[in-house]
């Protein structure tokens, strides 16, 4: 029988306040600053590990294993009674829990819904501004952009699901001395038919045009400037080109976010900052922050070894703002207009140093003026290379456009599924190649340290074998056949409470699915479902209906059931990080366990209870693996 305590979503944070509570009941010293430091464990030694012991007793000058002991002791009964409880070494503690919890927690959580409810405790009531993509209008998207646009909507799911307000928008850089250029360029060296045909690529070429010649002449360079004047002051053609320039590039913008599946609140580029820079000159002034250095108006922070003789320049001596300047203007309204409690950038690692300036500087700003001040992260990431070790080009020496690099991808995915599945119909092969296409190139980028550079390599990112997105779409259309081949609903089969709408999954694909995944390969789904089927599907159905899961037993049942129970800690680890790949990990891992869980263990035994807590374990993990991938942003498929 299982226990009737309360469900908690997340056992470590149940545990860590547990400690807690005994530290005080064991009247340790200076109880209130003992952190117990609960986290997942090795699974050889436990579900979950107290490491705080150790810090705690050399602080205090204590024997850590008597520490340990003490608060052992002081754990309430009910608690020990559903965990297996054991200290380790000099004072670590280890938690194991006991079958009839790991039942209760499958339980309870049987959709989406309960999901994010639960996990709105770690990011509730939190309104958080996360900026990214946030490309240069005129400038077709290459693959260096990517990063910034699948981390940051992954950022923005993630914290939405943990309960914050999340407020998307893309800064786009829209103004600046380039467009003096390249209205130049379009008034003097348009080709009119490539402008139809290509007009992003026209522009670019237009800039790069306008750009050499104004190196080389400096009556192009006169005239490039004149024309940027005659912008800022408000000459309705020169208007006209901008808002045109500005739409071509928006709607080529728009066309991969589609593909992406990203959406934005707002896309409030560097113009519309324009009226409100005169602000930022007269504060940074009257606080006593800018001083005028050349004859540009610079700030210098001389307790900092870098910036304290690196100027961070918000005015330059020929009285242009600059990026320092639109960033601090930007700062200041995404803190009063939007009221947002943090801020989050996302850009490569080239500006780091820009970003802290800007920190720096806006602290010092804020603190002066008595302005609330947010939260802010700026979250940088390392470069996709070529084999060569080297940035990501074409055999041209150009970057890679980012379309041509989704549209290859979906045609490699095309040639793999066509080759694995002939008998499809081309639609529905096409249909589930784009979505593994483009989740193969999205999954590559997050399941890496967003740190850290990583080699773009197709054959691994395509791979059905290893952590790919391929393997992980298949661990879950494997699961589906299951419950496909048994007449059953996965979200209602074993108590989900309002079925397939709970689960937030992505509408299935047409056609009928040949393979399945199994220990990271690939395996036929028709013979492992012909193995374990029952005589009729609709006997299995109605006996399923009427059976009680029982805890589960054997060794792949409860390693599955535990690592299903890892979802909260990892979903708050890789929100506390902001690093993906901590999401990555687990999936795959999860998929593995599933993997040998079902070659293990006969999911349709004769047993209805058996049968009932097999499909129970089924159908958790088909809705953890799909919660998990939606917030990566992959779109989903039943059939491959």
């Amino acid at each position: 029988m299982h226990t009737t305590t309360p469900v908690s979503f997340n056992l470590a944070a149940e545990l860590d306040a547990a400690l807690k509570h005994a530290a005080t009941a064991a009247a340790l010293d200076e109880a209130d600053t003992f952190s117990p430091e609960v986290r997942p464990a090795d699974p050889r030694h436990g579900d979950f590990q107290a490491n705080g012991v150790l810090p705690y007793a050399k602080a205090h000058k204590q024997n850590p294993r008597a520490v340990a002991e003490a608060l052992l002791a002081a754990l309430p009964a009910e608690l020990r009674d559903r965990y297996e409880v054991a200290i380790a070494g000099p004072g670590f503690i280890n938690f194991r829990a006991r079958p009839a919890v790991l039942l209760d927690w499958l339980l309870h959580y049987d959709s989406a819904r309960k999901l994010r409810a639960g996990a709105a405790s770690y990011h509730g009531g939190e309104r958080t501004l996360v900026d990214y993509s946030s490309p240069n209008t005129a400038k077709q998207l290459h693959v260096g952009h990517i990063r910034s646009m699948v981390i940051g909507e992954t950022i923005c799911r993630l914290l939405e699901f943990c309960g914050a307000e999340v407020i998307r928008d893309n800064h786009i850089g829209d103004w600046g001395t380039q467009f003096g250029k390249l209205i130049w360029g379009y008034k003097n060296r348009l080709d009119e038919n490539a402008l139809a045909q290509d007009p992003l690529e026209e522009l670019e070429r237009l800039y790069k045009v306008a750009d050499e010649a104004a190196k080389t002449q400096p009556a192009v360079l006169d005239a490039a400037r004149a024309e940027l004047v005659k912008l800022q002051q408000g000459d309705p053609e020169n208007l006209r080109l901008w808002n045109e320039i500005n739409r071509i590039s928006s709607t080529a913008f728009h066309r991969i976010y589609e593909q992406l599946d990203i959406r934005f609140d707002h896309e409030l580029g560097e113009s519309f900052y324009n009226d409100k820079l005169p602000r930022i000159y007269d504060e940074m002034q009257s606080c006593g922050l800018a001083t005028e250095s050349q004859g540009a108006l610079v700030v210098f922070h001389p307790e900092h070894p870098r910036f304290a003789k690196q100027p961070f320049i918000i005015r330059k001596s020929d009285g242009a703002s600059n990026y320092a300047t639109t960033d601090l203007a930007t700062m200041l309204y995404r803190t009063e207009h939007f009221a947002a409690d943090s801020i989050i950038i996302l850009t490569d690692t080239r500006q780091n140093d820009h970003f802290e300036q800007l920190w720096l500087t806006t602290q010092k700003w804020y603190a002066k003026k008595g302005y609330r001040l947010p939260k802010f992260e700026h979250l940088s990431f390392g470069s996709i290379l070529g084999h060569d070790g080297r940035a990501l080009k074409t055999r041209t020496g150009d970057p890679v456009r980012l379309q041509s690099l989704l549209d290859e991808a979906v045609e490699r995915a095309f040639a793999l599924v066509t080759e694995k599945s002939p008998e499809l119909p081309e639609a529905d092969r096409r249909h589930i190649a784009e979505t593994v296409g483009v989740s193969a190139v999205r999954y590559a980028d997050l399941s890496q340290n967003r740190s850290s550079d990583y080699v773009f390599d197709w054959d691994k990112l395509l791979s059905f074998d290893g952590n790919t997105a391929p393997y992980l779409l298949y661990a879950v259309t494997r699961i589906h056949s299951i419950f496909r081949k048994l007449g059953l609903d996965p979200y209602t089969a074993t108590g989900g409470e309002n079925g397939r709408s709970t689960a937030d999954t992505a509408t299935a694909a047409t056609g009928d699915g040949g393979n399945s995944a199994a220990g990271g390969s690939m395996a036929t789904a028709t013979e492992e479902e012909s193995a374990n089927a029952p005589a009729t599907a609709a006997a299995t159905s109605a006996d399923t209906a009427h059976a009680a899961p029982t805890p589960p037993e054997t060794e792949h049942e409860l390693a599955l059931a535990r690592k299903l129970l890892q979802f909260p800690a990892v979903l708050q680890a890789t929100t506390a990080q902001f690093r993906p790949h901590f999401l990555c990990t687990y999936l795959f891992e999860l998929a593995g366990s599933f993997s040998s869980f079902y070659a293990a263990d006969k999911v349709l035994s004769d047993e209805p209870a058996t049968r009932a807590r097999r499909l129970l374990l089924c159908t958790r993990t088909l809705l953890l693996l799909e919660t998990g991938l939606k917030l990566l942003g992959l779109r989903l498929l039943t059939r491959m």
